[in-house]
């Protein structure tokens, strides 16, 4: 089973994303690394990596195609049909959002930019767009990435796309796909 988080800036979704891949067995691919090392966009003048949706979308359905237990994460990737079994979108309150990003030293015109695309559903209208309302999962992350996770798994499990079964190390959460 594949999945995708995606997300405004910002919204929690390297750590989110990172958590699920332990807990779920899963390999974690971040966008950014996933375009660099395939050679997808490049750099703007304010050292940005600008990433063409339509070469993001090609390459990375290719690299799924003989792959199963993938996350992808990323903002870009809400643009694009993926072939995943489930799309988790993380939303957070305007004043959250801006929070983070003032402290990770985002420009005043990167913040309300990015406050602007959390506000009028960005991420969540294209993903809309992009895949059957029934793989979606949207999840509040103001709270701790911790909350945030645990939220994730109840409403995968919710989906009936996640089983507990018995391991050699005890109880295992395990995914199962439910949609085509």
């Amino acid at each position: 089973m594949n999945l995708l988080v995606t997300g405004t800036p910002g919204v929690g979704k390297t750590k989110v994303a990172k958590e699920l891949s332990k807990i779920l067995g899963l390999t974690w691919i971040n966008e950014k690394d996933f375009a660099l090392k395939n050679k997808i966009g490049s750099f703007n003048e304010d050292n940005e990596l600008e990433i063409p949706v339509d070469q993001l979308e090609k390459k990375a359905n290719s690299f799924l195609k003989n792959k199963k237990n993938i996350i992808f994460e990323g903002h870009v990737f809400c643009e694009t049909k993926l072939k995943v079994d489930l799309v988790i979108v993380l939303k957070v309150s305007p004043e959250e959002l801006e929070s983070r990003l003032l402290s990770r030293n985002y420009s005043l015109v990167k913040v309300m930019d990015n406050v602007f695309c959390e506000g009028i559903d960005y991420c969540l209208k294209h993903a809309k767009k992009k895949f059957s309302k029934k793989k979606i999962i949207v999840i509040n992350s103001d709270n701790d990435y911790r909350i945030t996770v645990a939220n994730c798994l109840v409403e995968i499990e919710n989906k009936g796309c996640l089983e507990v079964k018995k391991g050699k190390k005890g109880l295992q959460m395990v995914l199962k796909p439910v949609f085509k």
